[in-house]
């Protein structure tokens, strides 16, 4: 899918008059935005499903999606600072977008920091889970970044609404790919979701059995 999409974005998508070619670094780093969003929600969900029933599926889950999570919010961070280079003459302003964008990323580095330097399971899970929810927190002040200050960022084309319905301010035969980029790179997150979590759950698996075995 990830091959059928390039193949479709970079010979068969005309080329954007006001950027040009840079233009469709896009197909790469809005559908990471929206899989950075859904794998974030997901850790909150599973975060709060966790201090609620206290059941490690729901932390291996909310861990696991961290993990993609963190790999793609990497990944906006990185093609924005390649797209701004022509569009705005520098990878990086301390721009309100970029600047919160930074700190989501910097918040799940510290919420893996923090699973690492405890050894008690449940301790771990409790506080990554309290870290996961405050994280999540920082998304809408990132999407609504735009709108309540004054960024380089233009304003949401993609999710434009105007008299209660969506009327996305971009050409069909740039918006079909990208829905197409979007809905594939959604398919690429629930599979290294599901892969993360068969990881973790043979990880604690593992130490649960040396446990029993140091206790025999």
């Amino acid at each position: 899918g990830l091959l059928c999409c390039g193949y479709w974005v970079f010979e068969l998508t005309p080329i954007e008059t006001s950027q040009g070619f840079s233009q469709k670094i896009m197909y790469l780093h809005v559908p990471s935005v929206i899989v950075t969003y859904l794998a974030f929600f997901i850790v909150f969900a599973f975060s709060i499903a966790y201090l609620w029933k206290r059941d490690l599926m729901f932390d291996r889950i909310a861990k696991a999606s961290a993990e993609v999570g963190l790999l793609f919010c990497a990944l906006v961070l990185t093609t924005g600072a390649i797209w701004g280079r022509p569009t705005w003459g520098t990878y990086w302003v301390w721009d309100a977008r970029l600047t919160t964008t930074l700190l989501l990323f910097l918040i799940f580095m510290g919420y893996f920091l923090l699973r690492m330097s405890t050894e008690d399971r449940d301790k771990e899970s409790r506080l990554a889970a309290v870290i996961g929810i405050i994280g999540f927190l920082d998304i809408p002040i990132i999407h609504k970044s735009v709108e309540w200050w004054r960024t380089l960022h233009q304003p949401t084309t993609l999710f434009k609404v105007e008299e209660g319905m969506a009327k996305p301010s971009i050409p069909d035969e740039l918006l079909y790919p990208l829905i197409a980029t979007m809905l594939v790179m959604l398919l690429f997150y629930v599979f290294l979701l599901q892969l993360r979590y068969h990881v973790a759950t043979s990880r604690d698996e593992l130490n649960l059995l040396l446990a029993q075995n140091k206790e025999d």
